[in-house]
């Protein structure tokens, strides 16, 4: 299995917008690909008003990565609605290959 992970950065106020916006749109459509297996959201209070987000997506190889991030399995896929919410956020992501889970 592979995890796919990703970082932005959003202020306690648009926190539930896109905690909003992910629940109704992004986790979805990602139920909708052959190979997703779950998907994750961490937030953690970072530096004054801004909340640090750390969103995990977990698929069973690659192959099923580039059917929802094709051309570019590596680029980050983010709605424009979700950019609007966000301060800032990683334009690429990191894959992991999950070596051991219980």
């Amino acid at each position: 299995m592979i995890a796919r992970m990703w970082s932005a950065r959003t202020t306690s106020q648009k926190l539930d917008a896109y905690k909003i916006h992910l629940s109704e749109n992004v986790f979805p459509e990602l139920s909708s690909i052959q190979g997703f297996i779950r998907a994750e959201l961490f937030t953690r209070q970072a530096a004054s008003d801004e909340i640090e987000i750390v969103v995990t997506t977990v698929w069973k190889d690659l192959a099923a990565i580039a059917a929802f991030a094709h051309p570019d399995r590596e680029a980050a896929v983010v709605a424009p609605e979700a950019a609007a919410l966000l301060s800032d956020y990683d334009r690429r992501v990191r894959h992991y290959e999950i070596a051991f889970a219980t």
